[in-house]
């Protein structure tokens, strides 16, 4: 009996420290609460507590009328964050009597499109609270819930407190933004520069499983030759769907040829398995299967959908935490396109 007694408080140590861990455990799944900058996990429980919900019932209403535009969501994160900041900078409009130039007109976000989705969702945000919920977090949120109706990672833990940047960075779009036809050294310069490493740089332009590619930036593998890493059926195909080498810039013109052939609508690891049979879209997609750097991941993404979804998902919220405004930096847009006045 006296045995028992005197490893009583060891085992209440033994049970507390196992608590202690399996917390320690959880929090290092999900994430900490708070980022350096400012951003953290549920930032408008108490502005706005609807906020997230109102986002997601948007985003998949949207989706069920428009399914496109779930993908122009994922797109739209990446092009306003990469231009130096998750800010929402992309939005604005041109303003001559500003003196701003819209990020929109730039040659590297042509094809982008259903920004004027982005008013309904940031209209039904107003109406519940006005002026507090962000578009730079509309942003990051929308893409988040867009990839999860398209297939990909669902309920993705993601920090908001962003706040809306009142200038455009039209002069350096082009800078930032990489071209399809960039090396691999590039991409991986500009993903870095965000905090996205290589295997993370692998899973997010799995996105491009999503969508289509304008003939446009396309002909220049198909013509006068089409390209030897192309698989010769594949560029057929890619022949047949873009006819001609004098593809117009212009999204008037609907040539287009679609990512992937098989789940065209679904975020999943077919993107990474087509590489590996030289049905890569944009060159940039097919050297990733060939640089050292990059194609032990593609071979394991295309092995592993889990393990895609995981390591995206993981890479979506490093790149949607890219230099956030925070605090009293910038200002919450009433509406997206325009600076408060």
């Amino acid at each position: 009996m006296g045995s028992s007694s005197s490893l009583l408080p060891v085992a209440c140590a033994l049970l507390l420290l196992s608590y202690f861990i399996a917390g320690n455990n959880a929090a290092a799944a999900a994430g900490t609460s708070t980022s350096s900058d400012g951003l953290k996990l549920n930032y408008y429980s108490e502005s706005c507590p609807r906020a997230e919900e109102i986002i997601k019932e948007q985003v998949k209403s949207l989706y069920e009328e428009h399914g496109n535009t779930a993908v122009s969501w994922l797109r739209a994160l990446f092009h306003d964050c990469t231009v130096k900041s998750c800010d929402a900078s992309l939005l604005l409009e041109t303003d001559a009597a500003a003196g701003l130039v819209s990020e929109k007109s730039s040659t590297r976000s042509f094809g982008m499109r259903n920004f004027k989705y982005i008013d309904a969702i940031k209209s039904a945000l107003e109406r519940a609270c006005p002026g507090t919920v962000s578009c730079a977090d509309l942003l990051a949120l929308a893409a988040r819930d867009g990839a999860a109706m398209l297939g990909g990672p669902a309920d993705i833990p993601m920090r908001t407190g962003r706040r809306d940047a009142t200038e455009s960075h039209y002069g350096e779009v082009e800078s930032y933004i990489p071209n399809h036809n960039e090396s691999v050294s590039a991409v991986l310069d500009r993903f870095g520069a965000m905090g996205v490493d290589a295997e993370g740089v692998v899973a997010l332009l799995g996105a491009h499983s999503v969508g289509r590619v304008h003939c446009f930036n396309l002909v220049a593998r198909l013509y006068p030759a089409v390209d030897g890493t192309i698989e010769p059926a594949y560029g057929t195909y890619l022949r047949g769907r873009c006819p001609t080498a004098e593809a117009k810039e212009d999204t008037r013109d609907v040539a287009y040829a679609r990512n992937d052939r098989v789940t065209p609508m679904v975020l999943d690891n077919m993107y990474h398995k087509n590489l590996l049979k030289g049905r890569g879209l944009l060159l940039v997609d097919q050297r990733l299967a060939t640089d050292p750097r990059t194609a032990p991941y593609v071979r394991k993404m295309a092995a592993d959908n889990a393990y895609f979804h995981d390591v995206f998902a993981a890479a979506l919220v490093k790149m949607s935490e890219n230099g956030p405004l925070t605090g009293d930096q910038g200002e919450v847009r009433k509406d997206c396109r325009f600076v408060n006045k």
